[in-house]
């Protein structure tokens, strides 16, 4: 196969430390791994930088002879016979970006009987499940949600009125819903920050439902007296400032804003001045996904979880980091 450089690859080098289990039997190929990767969708700019990404290195990788790619469509069904349709096939690995994180002990299982091993991509399953995959590389979305919410105590640190914050989630049970949400406010209450929880509900991760949400959120509230929008992706956060505008007040400055991806829209959106913090999810770990793919069906020992590097950004440093976004 044709070798071609991943540009962007923020992820340090593996340890490895858990034994993993080996492949199917009659999956691979003389020239590679066979390889079945159950995407949750393309619900965003992230997932689909995300799985171009993974496509990239799987095409670019000598030791990959096949990917076969289902794209879930946030459908948890689709994904659970996606996974199914991957043991019939007796491919090498199954990789699981799980939509949501329970609901995955039966499937899982009948891939464990088949001797195919399961690396979680992005997000992660309940931890009662854990002895049914091998490992999970990707964000740590606890770690995001602490650095949006060091930031929040910081900045409102001296609000002697408290601080009133809406909160537009991810995806209903997600991980990176309920950790991003669970890192904030620990933070939060871990400072002292005198502060009020307005309204929180679910955006499902996309810029339709987060404009939606912040309609309501507007029409419900108001937005006199609201200091902060926690949106716990871009596309949410996006769709938001739409909202904010359409009502006539100033995102960013009437409200500030938190989103976790960063996207160039999103690093553009700050440049314009419509948003204050951006913390950095890193969906460009494709060759990083290989590497693990390749050990886990090699039976070699690696780490439940390897994190890819992230970082967080504020308002001096949007103009200069835009030019470097990949999605």
């Amino acid at each position: 196969m044709l070798k071609k450089a991943l540009a962007g690859i923020g992820a340090g080098v593996l340890l490895f430390g858990l034994t993993a289990c080996g492949g199917g039997d009659d999956g691979g190929s003389d020239d590679g791994l066979v390889v079945g990767f159950a995407q949750v969708g393309a619900e965003s700019a992230w997932r689909t930088a995300n799985t171009d990404s993974v496509k990239a290195a799987a095409e670019a990788d000598d030791r990959i002879a096949e990917l076969k790619f289902v794209d879930g469509q946030q459908e948890q069904e689709k994904q659970i016979e996606a996974i199914r349709n991957f043991i019939t096939q007796k491919v090498d690995v199954i990789v699981l970006a799980p939509v949501v994180e329970t609901g995955w002990t039966e499937v899982l299982a009948e891939a464990e009987q088949a001797g195919i091993p399961v690396v979680l991509a992005d997000r992660g399953i309940e931890s009662a499940d854990e002895d049914l995959y091998s490992t999970r590389l990707g964000s740590d979305f606890v770690a995001e949600g602490r650095s949006a919410g060091e930031w929040t105590a910081a900045t409102f640190a001296d609000d002697a009125d408290g601080t009133r914050i809406l909160e537009l989630q991810g995806t209903t049970g997600s991980a990176p819903a309920n950790d991003r949400k669970a890192g904030f406010f620990e933070v939060l209450d871990a400072e002292g920050l005198d502060y009020e929880l307005v309204d929180s509900q679910s955006g499902n991760f996309t810029a339709e439902e987060g404009k939606a949400v912040m309609e309501t959120f507007i029409a419900t509230h108001g937005l006199d007296g609201v200091d902060l929008l926690y949106a716990h992706n871009d596309e949410m956060g996006l769709g938001a400032i739409q909202a904010i505008e359409e009502a006539g007040f100033v995102p960013g400055t009437d409200v500030q804003i938190i989103i976790v991806d960063g996207s160039a829209a999103g690093f553009q959106a700050g440049v314009d001045g419509k948003l204050n913090y951006i913390v950095e999810c890193n969906p460009a770990f494709g060759e990083q996904l290989m590497d693990v793919v390749v050990q886990v069906a090699n039976g070699e020992s690696v780490e439940k979880f390897t994190p890819v590097e992230e970082g967080v950004f504020d308002a001096t440093q949007f103009e200069a980091e835009l030019p470097n976004r990949q999605f």
